[in-house]
């Protein structure tokens, strides 16, 4: 697998900021200074998630279900944070939060995904 651990640091990071984005959306509050630099370590981890994949993908490793599937779920999974905590910035309010919350689901959902993409255990 692309690096089990990582994978599941991944998700669990992911899942923690979208918990600590959804409190802050139910709390009112837009994103702050503090939830980006959450963001930018869940993105810091995805970015770290691609170059792994894309090394074993070039030293001849094959996923399970193919290698164009799990390419776009990688960018995907790198992109998904980033985009939000921008879109964050365009809308100052709780609904602000709420989008990087919903990401980060988003996000972790993607990382099981992956997990299967690959092969699952012993993949």
């Amino acid at each position: 697998m692309l690096i089990d651990a990582l994978t599941v640091a991944l998700g669990a990071t992911a899942l923690l900021l979208a918990a600590w984005c959804g409190f802050a959306a139910y709390r009112d509050q837009p994103t702050k200074d503090w939830h980006f630099i959450g963001m930018a370590l869940v993105a810091l981890l995805a970015v770290v998630q691609l170059v792994i994949g894309v090394v074993r993908l070039a030293g001849g490793a094959d996923p399970e279900q193919g290698v164009a599937i799990f390419v776009a779920y990688l960018i995907g999974s790198a992109l998904a944070v980033p985009i939000a905590g921008f879109m964050s910035l365009a809308e100052r309010t709780r609904w602000g939060s709420a989008t990087v919350s919903a990401a980060a689901v988003v996000l972790a959902v993607l990382e099981v995904r992956l997990y299967d993409i690959w092969g699952g255990v012993g993949g």
